[in-house]
């Protein structure tokens, strides 16, 4: 099957009569929510428990960000805010735009919400900006099909991956797949963008370019909702952070408000110290460390513990 083949099936699975596109909306307003939602597989609570479920208000302008330790619920609650979780087991409410999370066709929730999983994985060698384009898919037969070339464009051009538009995705590095991967996501332009732990193959300055594209996309009026295991990027670039601790979210705010020492230390079973940059004010999170010093003795320099 060639690639033109290819790219208008996969097209045509999403060409169907009577969508209902997205409408427009302002900085501030509710994008998607979860009230009251519990997250139970086999005996575990994931997500709440028998002392009440999880609320989360998601706004159009801002970057969330999703902290907290392995296994708090980050991931399960980024899925639930996609409408991809199995109904087993799952209870409370979840909306995105005006109405319940499954009540929109999955064609619709496509144009409404973009997703990206932790691991990118493709059965087939395409060329990175045919893996791009597959992000245009959900506007097929509307009027928004006009800007395909120019989404793919400004997706690739964002994420750096240009210079390998030609390339089979099976041949690029982690890093190199994990920005091609969000450069489909950027290209579906839909108005809420769901990524879970987009820096964690890349090098610094990789990662600084993925929030730094997190936050235009805010700024032109998306809701960005972000998991991510670095405090100090979320410190840098949310506008809210939420903090999950077992299954529950134990703080929600400004990461200047948020990210308290003793809190954190809580949560993270690790001792941390909270202190602003000196020019930023940007809370800077060091975890408490052993230090060490280094003695004269004998005329050889020795390290020991202080």
């Amino acid at each position: 099957m060639s690639a033109t083949t290819r790219g208008r099936a996969l097209r045509g699975l999403f060409a169907v009569r009577g969508r209902e596109l997205p409408v427009p909306v302002a900085p501030g307003d509710v994008v998607a929510e979860v009230r009251d939602l519990r997250v139970r597989l086999g005996r575990r609570d994931v997500l709440g428990g028998p002392g009440g479920g999880v609320d989360l208000v998601v706004r159009a302008g801002e970057v969330l960000v999703l902290v907290g330790p392995n296994g708090a619920g980050k991931s399960t609650l980024l899925a639930a805010l996609a409408a991809d979780l199995d109904a087993a087991g799952t209870s409370g409410r979840v909306r995105i735009g005006d109405r319940p999370a499954h009540d929109w066709s999955a064609p619709e929730l496509a144009l409404r919400r973009a997703v990206l999983p932790q691991a990118a994985t493709l059965s087939f060698p395409f060329p990175v900006e045919e893996v791009v384009r597959m992000g245009r898919a959900p506007w097929a037969g509307t009027a928004a099909a006009d800007e395909d070339d120019a989404a793919v464009a400004d997706a690739m051009a964002a994420t750096e991956v240009t210079e390998f538009a030609r390339r089979p995705f099976s041949a690029l590095s982690g890093g190199e797949r994990a920005r091609v991967a969000l450069a489909r996501v950027l290209a579906q332009r839909a108005p809420l963008l769901l990524l879970d732990e987009p820096t964690a193959a890349l090098d610094l300055r990789h990662q600084e370019l993925v929030l730094r594209v997190c936050r235009a996309r805010a700024t032109a009026g998306d809701a960005v909702v972000v998991v991510l295991h670095d405090l100090g990027l979320a410190a840098a670039h949310a506008d809210r952070a939420a903090v999950l601790h077992e299954g529950r979210v134990v703080a929600d705010g400004p990461p200047a408000e948020v990210f308290g020492g003793e809190l954190l230390s809580r949560v993270y079973r690790q001792p941390v110290e909270v202190f602003p940059h000196p020019r930023t004010g940007t809370p800077l999170v060091i975890p408490m460390r052993t230090g060490r010093v280094r003695t004269v003795s004998g005329g050889h320099g020795t390290e020991g513990d202080r």
